[in-house]
């Protein structure tokens, strides 16, 4: 009996998930910081229980279960995401959480911005993909002003962004005017590491046309564009970098802020077919050039594979929930 009540002790005491809440922009323990606990349902993430950590930025919550869970902590009005996969263990998580400014912080920039143009018919989709990278210590949130601004071109429509954080999954943004004629602002936190944000639009458009925009990026980076097979693109100051070897896409960079595109033919960018269960930017290759002045062609291909491969993953993603949203229609 008394072997039974320890075994039972023991489990109850498992049953919990506890650990610490730490500022990495401090290096100490962070006080009050929210800590809630997610269960994955039917219809999406639920929340099981929330908690604030102590002084010592402990935290404590009485429940666990089965399955996939997800630890969010919540502090300076940004939220931080920490997965908990089956069978991981629940005691002394620790959670990591930053200071935030509405300023943009030193070393915080748009490093890659790529545009993908796909003419079909009397359309024209255009996918715009900007990869911010945050070096430093703190989270750019900028709740009124925006993190990111960018230029929607007359007559564009059916706009959506999608933005996703270090370690976390794409979460739809809306975009919003921000006081200048087509230009327009989006409220997502900037946090240390690697961040995606895809705006995503369609152009009235036949084949030959025109495209003009503008990039308003801050960080100084070129704009990588992208023609998939069967898409001739030019403009002054267009630089040929490459043929993606498994898409067969042009990949084209131009330092211009102001875009004025002749774009021919209809294309979209397709997943190769072989090799369907691997990412796609897993088994490109490129041969490096012999002169080393040119490492930053090698760095702008890199990163424009990595984009491409992020784009075709983010579709499958897409695709199959569509499928098993059909499904469960049934």
């Amino acid at each position: 009996m008394r072997t039974l009540i320890c075994f039972l002790v023991a489990s109850i005491a498992s049953a919990a998930v506890d650990g610490t809440v730490t500022n990495r922009t401090t290096g100490k323990p962070q006080a009050g910081a929210t800590v809630t606990l997610y269960k994955l349902g039917e219809n999406g993430l639920e929340s099981v229980e929330s908690v604030k950590s102590d002084a010592q930025g402990k935290f404590r919550i009485e429940q666990n279960l089965q399955g996939p869970r997800l630890l969010q902590s919540a502090y300076a009005g940004v939220t931080y995401n920490h997965m908990l996969p089956p069978n991981a263990s629940t005691t002394g998580v620790a959670l990591d959480v930053y200071e935030s400014s509405p300023k943009q912080p030193a070393g915080a920039a748009v490093t890659e911005h790529m545009m993908l143009f796909e003419p079909s018919g009397a359309e024209l989709a255009v996918r715009e993909s900007y990869l911010w990278v945050n070096s430093g210590k703190t989270t750019f949130n900028d709740p009124q002003g925006g993190t990111l601004r960018f230029h929607l071109p007359a007559g564009a429509k059916d706009i959506q962004v999608n933005a996703t954080a270090p370690q976390g999954m794409p979460i739809r943004r809306a975009p919003e005017p921000a006081g200048e004629p087509n230009v327009y602002k989006i409220d997502f936190p900037i946090k240390p590491g690697q961040s995606n944000i895809l705006v995503d639009y369609t152009l009235p458009f036949s084949s030959p046309g025109t495209f003009e925009g503008r990039t308003l990026y801050n960080g100084g980076a070129a704009t990588t564009i992208v023609a998939p097979p069967g898409v001739t693109i030019k403009g002054e100051g267009l630089e040929l970098l490459s043929v993606e070897p498994r898409t067969k896409s042009s990949i084209l960079r131009t330092t211009a802020t102001a875009l004025k595109l002749d774009i021919e033919g209809t294309g979209v960018l397709q997943r190769p077919q072989a090799e369907t269960s691997t990412p796609p930017e897993s088994s490109i290759q490129f041969i490096l050039p012999k002169v080393y002045d040119k490492m930053w062609w090698i760095l702008a291909l890199a990163s424009t594979i990595l984009l491409l491969g992020f784009t075709l993953l983010y579709r499958a993603g897409q695709s199959a929930a569509s499928v098993k949203g059909s499904g469960s229609k049934k």
